[in-house]
């Protein structure tokens, strides 16, 4: 009988029967999961598992430190030495020289009998009327050609002297009205070449009024862009601060720097003053945007981008420029190398040489509060503000090596304060060093580092101390210490504290995250069509407070002996021996306390 007659479905053709003793051999369960890339992190975050979503105007406050932007400005433009003689051709003394012809692209070659590539002419590679790598858009040529023409005018009318600087600009403003009201559309005008602020005001989506947050909600990536290089505009400052600090949640370092080279070319030539201080303005940003990269950002794509832009600074004659530039460049690679070659001659941590439970008495709790905030900041310092942001949007550990590392030392310390309690033997001895930690926090709290604070309050927290024998007094000292991270009204107590504070401070990041994790996911990255900015005011308000404290170092002097005692936390059990020493001492069901000689015996 063949087994279709038993309605036995035949094997296909080309497929043989398995074996039984490979069958045998296949797993009942799956292979497990890859480690995930934010174990670390996440970690750190257990204070905030119980996360409440915040009031929406905690997100939208205006950042209280207008003034240490506007201060950091202040110091970049000294540093980089830009001020009023910002060219280094001076267009009063010299005749305006063009800058040489680009040679002609291999596909403009192969195009000869294509009107639109003429030899030399520069494309706009960068525009966001241009997409999917188109060179051309032939319905866009009519408005650009319009454009030039009205630059040539204007020039024209500059370099004749027939007018002042003033009826030149009410007609540029006319200019930009009246095509604002020809009903064009906006594809058909090349936005990073907008000049006037009414022109870029009119194409931002504003709030409406009595609405919270930013003025500006939404608009395009390029008339975002554009309205950040108004640099001159003192009541732009915050909203420039806000653009560079989340302008990587909507596009790439390298698009932008293309974009923003895109317009200082299009008007560095131009001997019109106004357009003149454009370009400078918008260089400036520029250099802003090099100059805040992640060391984890820098790589060889955006090197070569900025090489070749320094290449044809100088090929223009605008040789302080690509001076300023080159600096920016070569300092930016001279601390990633610092950081590799740090990494590298690192010493090992003694791991051999166990901590010696008790001797953590010999040292006064303030000097050991002193020392852990000294360990503490030197990492804190070290995190750089897109590590933080680029995280909650990806969650990926490798792209935010500064923020891991940070989390990382507060987690071994979490450990090693747990290992070194549990592993006394005698009841007092643990109850003494629970309350040595006590007083180490209370320390901890005036130095308003709650990083450590928390760390130590989560060991001293922690189910497997927990649950073991404590004075009554001991565990209501450590409860009231708890009150400081309640979960209740979104951490209202911990936001408080810290809004108090004045630096030097190292916060707890992990609400930080979680804020910044509940605002990408809450909001739309777009708004009908255009970019949701007020998805970005929030994340930098959300920031502002880290960049505030990170501002103000601590004047702490290093005790060696101490920290060779913490011994970097590596000494420290695994979550499954703290257990099994807890039930050793503990076991489960025994609910009377054992006597010392019980211990003993």
């Amino acid at each position: 009988v063949s087994p279709q007659q038993h309605g036995v479905p035949s094997m296909p053709p080309g497929f043989q029967e398995a074996d039984p003793s490979e069958l045998s051999r296949i797993p009942e369960k799956p292979p497990p999961l890859p480690e995930k890339k934010s174990r670390h992190i996440l970690a750190y975050m257990q204070f905030v598992e119980d996360y409440s979503e915040p009031q929406p105007h905690v997100f939208y406050q205006t950042p209280q430190n207008e003034h240490i932007y506007e201060q950091r400005n202040k110091r970049f433009q000294e540093v980089y030495g830009f001020n009023d003689s910002f060219s280094s051709t001076d267009s009063s003394s010299q005749e305006f020289v063009p800058p040489p012809a680009l040679p002609p692209k291999q596909r403009q070659l192969s195009e000869t009998n294509s009107e639109d590539a003429g030899e030399g002419e520069y494309v706009n590679l960068y525009s966001s009327s241009q997409t999917n790598g188109d060179l051309s858009h032939p319905e866009a040529e009519p408005a650009e050609s319009e454009n030039a023409q009205e630059v040539n005018q204007d020039d024209s009318e500059t370099m004749g002297g027939s007018e002042t600087g003033k009826q030149d600009g009410d007609d540029r403003r006319a200019k930009a009205l009246e095509s604002a009201d020809s009903g064009q559309c906006e594809e058909e005008v090349d936005e990073l070449s907008l000049i006037e602020h009414e022109e870029i005001m009119s194409r931002l989506t504003l709030k409406q009024e009595g609405e919270d947050g930013p003025e500006v909600r939404g608009g395009s990536v390029d008339i975002l862009i554009v309205h950040a290089t108004e640099t001159d505009r003192k009541d732009l400052v915050l909203y420039c601060e806000a653009f560079l600090t989340t302008y990587r949640t909507f596009i790439p370092p390298e698009d932008i720097i293309k974009k923003l080279h895109y317009r200082y070319e299009t008007f560095c030539n131009c001997p019109d003053t106004f357009k003149k201080r454009v370009s400078k303005n918008t260089f400036f940003v520029l250099v802003r945007v090099v100059d805040e990269l992640c060391l984890a950002e820098l790589s060889d794509e955006i090197l070569k981008v900025l090489m070749e832009l320094v290449f044809r600074l100088v090929c223009s004659g605008e040789l302080s420029l690509a001076r300023v530039l080159r600096k920016n460049i070569l300092d930016k690679a001279e601390q990633k190398r610092i950081v590799r070659v740090l990494a590298l001659m690192k010493p090992l941590a003694a791991r051999g040489v166990s901590a010696r439970p008790g001797t953590l008495h010999d040292f006064h709790s303030h000097e050991i509060a002193e020392q852990l905030t000294l360990l503490d900041a030197e990492l804190f310092y070290k995190i750089e503000i897109p590590e933080v942001l680029l995280w909650a949007k990806e969650q990926n550990e490798e792209k935010s090596p500064n923020l891991t590392q940070f989390t990382e030392h507060f987690n071994n310390m979490s450990y090693w304060v747990r290992s070194i309690i549990i592993q006394q033997e005698k009841a007092q001895d643990r109850e003494r060093l629970l309350l040595k930690f006590i007083k180490i926090m209370k320390h901890l709290r005036k130095l308003n580092n709650f990083n450590s604070y928390l760390a130590i309050l989560s060991a001293l927290d922690s189910a497997p101390i927990r649950r073991l024998e404590w004075q009554k007094q001991t565990s209501e000292g450590l409860a009231e210490y708890c009150m400081l991270i309640d979960s209740s009204s979104s951490f209202r107590a911990y936001r408080a504290a810290l809004a108090e504070v004045e630096p030097p401070c190292i916060p707890y990041l992990g609400l930080i995250l979680q804020d910044l994790t509940f605002v990408h996911l809450g909001n739309p990255d777009f708004i009908d069509g255009k970019i949701n900015f007020s998805k970005r005011w929030q994340q930098f308000n959300i920031l502002d407070s880290m960049r505030r404290f990170q501002q103000v170092h601590y004047e702490l002097k290093r005790n060696d002996e101490i920290v060779s005692f913490f011994n970097d936390f590596g000494d420290h059990l695994a979550e499954e021996a703290l257990w099994e020493l807890s039930l050793k001492i503990k076991p489960r069901n025994i609910q009377r306390r054992k006597t010392e000689r019980e211990e003993k015996t």
